[in-house]
């Protein structure tokens, strides 16, 4: 359990936090950028579930998805040591990444196919979702920055978790615009 009694510290003002693991890093830092798209995408998720309230099955994905936010900016904020033991550390597995397929799929089952571009709109349910599938192909885009430009480990449960919550988050904005009948579609070069 964390406990949190203060709330501001001022230990930041010269623009470095510390990790989970207590080293200090520059609030820029690849790694800092990472979690803190995970945490945004997060906190969209939240304004997701204000539109979905009532609808105590997507609520439940919707919960469970941000608490494996949490774990995954967890994993992002500790970076790995050769010496580090599986228990001790929290890092990402590939069994969320399989569930969010099945719900994926079941989802999808319900959904005419797509024939057009879709725009991000419709229900603000849907338009809330899209925005967090925006926001958490950034984080993908950050955490694979991290591995390639920084040189730094990321799992890649990981990044896979993110490259597949893109995609729920897609299907699930689909879903929100009544099973597709609701969706706004892409008129190329309509406005010419």
């Amino acid at each position: 359990m964390v406990t949190l009694n203060r709330i501001y510290t001022r230990a930041g003002d010269d623009g470095v936090t510390r990790l989970a693991t207590g080293a200090p890093v520059s609030k820029a830092s690849l790694r800092v950028e990472a979690y803190g798209a995970v945490d945004e995408t997060n906190a969209c998720v939240g304004l997701v579930r204000l539109h979905t309230a009532g609808d105590d099955v997507f609520d439940t994905m919707l919960g469970r998805i941000q608490n494996e936010l949490f774990d995954l900016g967890a994993d992002l904020a500790t970076p790995p040591r050769a010496d580090e033991a599986a228990d001790q550390v929290l890092r990402m597995v590939d069994g969320p990444v399989e569930r969010l397929e099945a719900e994926i799929d079941g989802m999808n089952a319900d959904l005419p196919p797509l024939e057009s571009f879709i725009l991000p709109g419709g229900t603000a349910a849907a338009a809330a979702l899209h925005l967090a599938r925006t926001v958490c192909r950034r984080a993908e885009r950050a955490a694979i920055r991290l591995r390639d430009e920084g040189g730094e480990p990321v799992g890649a449960p990981a990044i896979r978790y993110l490259n597949r919550l893109s995609d729920f988050l897609f299907v699930a904005a689909r879903y929100a615009n009544d099973r597709g009948k609701a969706e706004v579609f892409w008129k190329s070069g309509a406005t010419r």
